[in-house]
């Protein structure tokens, strides 16, 4: 299929087309230099890079182009199969695979495959402008439960991609979300969550000093508020601390990492500190679980994912690292709440805001699962409330959470976790239209406060955040989304 066979705005999209001309030849020398008996797989990956480039008329792979022509063209045959799939583990942090055949795929493998196409439904085939509904998503069903295992530890293109892109002496900022967006292999991640979300300089000569600092600034701000007697603190700080100590313990319950006694210390000092140095916001419950892929993600920069998340990377972890990772960490999570600061102050204004524009969003996209809805008297506040609140971290595992925010980090102009983030809750919603619409009440309040995704993996993952690409390409930048032909807007923006 040519590039002329795809939708307009894919072809136009930056998404599809988000990589840069590259010299292949070089790239796959390189790659020989460094691994000279991995010439199969080198082989495999061009003639899956081809594959790409034939699809989308880019010159670069995107594995994401192939999530997303399975979800818009179902009937078509698929693309090269995913690598390594394993059973679902939510104590590994996983690297995508898709940039990696199969090549010993079995016969069941591809009846899997079929089962999961037959799965899979197009988005815009079914948009009706007539009617202004989106026809597919009232009959999405739930993805297939497959969940990638971590990728080969072998340099592929994509890792490539990222170390000559970080071994600038500048990093372009544009480039780096670009390839980003498609997820970040693991021993990457940490680096580049600090740079995109303006904790470390592009600049590679400012960086250690950089550290040196914002290190030095939180630990003397942590000497300040928190290493302090209790009869110095005022009454509200005496409430927001017990607060927090009342959070903590109850802060991503399943992964063994955030039971252990030394990181509830540094969670609820980061916790605490960030409150007393932000009094405006203050600490409101469920910002505990935002800093928890940061933990992940800052401590696997040393160690291998599993031993993170397992939480035995503790035993050998000394207390200046610890301290340095909660430093990082502090700085990271101060500025993503910056991005969305009224989230957190009295009465939520801006989690409020999220929740009427999703309510609008699927209103349009999908009337009948809205009509649904309110028809056995739930609100949408009653069950999106916590998906803005925190940002669908207790929706999914943490593997997955990760790398669904590789993405919200790689968003331009910051905007990932407020206005991409209402997409990608629409798209999830609707994953279940047909479901929920056989659903009373009761079921369907059960439902929705534990959507079933502990089988989900970033090939799910992937494949939501393709769909919420396509909504966004729909409907971002226009009013369209607030109303519906034949209906009343359900309320303005606030």
């Amino acid at each position: 299929m040519s590039s002329r066979g795809l939708p307009g705005f894919l072809r136009r999209s930056r998404r599809w087309n988000d990589f840069e001309d590259e010299d292949d030849d070089a790239a796959d020398n390189e790659a020989d230099n460094d691994n000279k008996g991995d010439e199969k797989e080198d082989l495999d990956q061009d003639a899956n890079q081809r594959q790409c480039q034939e699809l989308s008329g880019s010159n670069e792979p995107s594995h994401l182009l192939n999530a997303s022509l399975q979800f818009l063209q179902p009937s078509a045959p698929t693309g090269p199969s995913t690598g390594d799939i394993a059973p679902s583990n939510n104590n590994s942090i996983s690297s995508s695979s898709k940039d990696h055949p199969n090549e010993d795929q079995t016969p069941a493998d591809d009846i899997t495959d079929k089962q999961t196409d037959d799965q899979s439904l197009s988005t815009i085939g079914d948009y009706d402008p007539t009617t202004g509904e989106n026809l597919s998503f009232r009959s999405m069903t739930a993805p297939p439960s497959t969940s990638v295992g971590r990728s080969s530890s072998k340099v592929g293109y994509r890792e490539l991609q990222f170390e000559k892109l970080l071994s600038h002496n500048v990093v372009k900022l544009s480039e780096l979300r670009k390839i980003g967006w498609n997820g970040i292999p693991c021993q990457y991640r940490g680096m580049v969550w600090k740079i995109l979300l303006g904790y470390l300089p592009a600049n590679a000569s400012r960086r250690q000093q950089t550290l040196e600092r914002k290190r030095a600034e939180y630990k003397e701000a942590i000497r300040q508020h928190y290493d302090i007697d209790d009869d110095s603190r005022t009454l509200q700080e005496q409430e927001t601390l017990r607060q927090v100590l009342v959070d903590v313990p109850r802060t991503a319950p399943d992964v063994p990492l955030f039971r252990n006694e030394k990181i509830k210390r540094s969670l609820a000092r980061l916790l605490y500190t960030w409150a007393m140095r932000h009094p405006a916001s203050s600490y409101v419950q469920g910002i505990n679980d935002l800093a928890t892929p940061l933990f992940a993600v800052f401590l696997a920069d040393d160690y291998e994912g599993e031993d993170v998340q397992d939480g035995s990377v503790m035993v050998v972890l000394s207390e200046e690292r610890l301290d340095e990772v909660e430093a990082d960490v502090y700085w990271c999570l101060t500025n993503i709440l910056a991005g969305i600061q009224d989230h957190y102050t009295a009465d939520q204004p801006g989690v409020q805001r999220m929740v009427m524009r999703l309510q609008e969003l699927v209103n349009r996209i999908d009337g009948g699962l809205c009509d649904h809805i309110d028809s056995v008297g739930i609100q949408f506040m009653q069950f999106a409330f916590k998906w803005m609140n925190c940002l669908l971290l207790r929706e999914f595992n943490l593997q997955c959470v990760i790398r669904l925010w590789d993405t919200y980090i790689s968003e331009e102009n910051g905007n990932g976790f407020e206005d991409f983030h209402i997409y990608v809750c629409a798209a999830f919603l609707c994953q279940f239209s047909s479901q929920l619409q056989e659903m009373q009440f009761d079921e369907l309040f059960q439902f929705m406060q534990a959507v079933p995704t502990e089988d989900w993996g970033e090939t799910e993952i992937e494949m939501l955040l393709s769909q919420a690409y396509v909504l966004s390409t729909l409907f971002g930048g226009s009013d369209a989304h607030l109303t519906s032909h034949g209906r009343q807007p359900l309320g303005p923006l606030m």
